[in-house]
């Protein structure tokens, strides 16, 4: 197991945030009201204004990060990771309320954004960590917090095999204050089966 623990000031903001800072290792970021990540479906609008710190993502590897899910109170509070491709080529994954509790939400985008949520009402003040890697023209994304094991969130067409960024995002789209605690970002082994959970940390 190579894991590449990568330093918050590695990363370059894929539109800054209202605020950033350091405490000791952990990173706490205040998104800016009103941007997110989507594109059309349903809505009709369009955003990718979202607060995201990139570094390059080889497909080799599996990203993973971590932050604490004890500020996240209101509608759409979200943060997870972004796998950016490009404009309109994206995904978000991450924890986000909706429907007042704490749920899964992975959201992919190709021109069009589709959306699915996975309630997790227990894991409310814990430590979550996303996970992705790619197999084939494939992402799977997972999740776990330190007492509940890796779930499958979501197997997604993600068929670009270069050119890719990721890393910690975090958008409130309907209110102000909300800031998210980042614990950790890391470039670890990729996945090396669907079935088989990932080993390391």
């Amino acid at each position: 197991m190579t894991i590449k623990k990568m330093d918050w000031s590695a990363g370059e903001w894929l539109n800054k945030p209202q605020s950033a800072q350091k405490e000791g290792d952990f990173y706490k970021v205040m998104p800016e009201k009103g941007r997110d990540f989507w594109k059309k479906t349903l809505y009709g609008f369009e955003y990718e204004d979202g607060s995201a710190l990139l570094a390059n993502w080889d497909n080799n590897t599996a990203v993973e990060v971590s932050f604490l899910l004890s500020s996240f109170t209101e509608l759409y509070d979200q943060a997870g990771i972004l796998l950016y491709h490009g404009p309109g080529q994206w995904i978000k994954t991450g924890v986000e309320v909706n429907d007042g509790i704490p749920q899964l939400s992975a959201v992919v985008t190709d021109g069009y954004s589709d959306w699915s949520l996975a309630a997790v009402p227990e894991w409310f003040g814990e430590e979550v960590t996303l996970r992705a890697s790619i197999i084939k023209d494939a992402v799977i994304i997972r999740a776990r917090t330190q007492h509940h094991a890796w779930r499958t969130i979501r197997v997604a067409r993600f068929p670009y095999p270069t050119g890719n960024q990721a890393g910690p995002y975090t958008t409130s789209p309907t209110r102000e204050g909300f800031e998210v605690t980042f614990t950790r970002w890391d470039f670890t082994s990729p996945d090396q089966d669907l079935h088989t959970d990932p080993t390391g940390e």
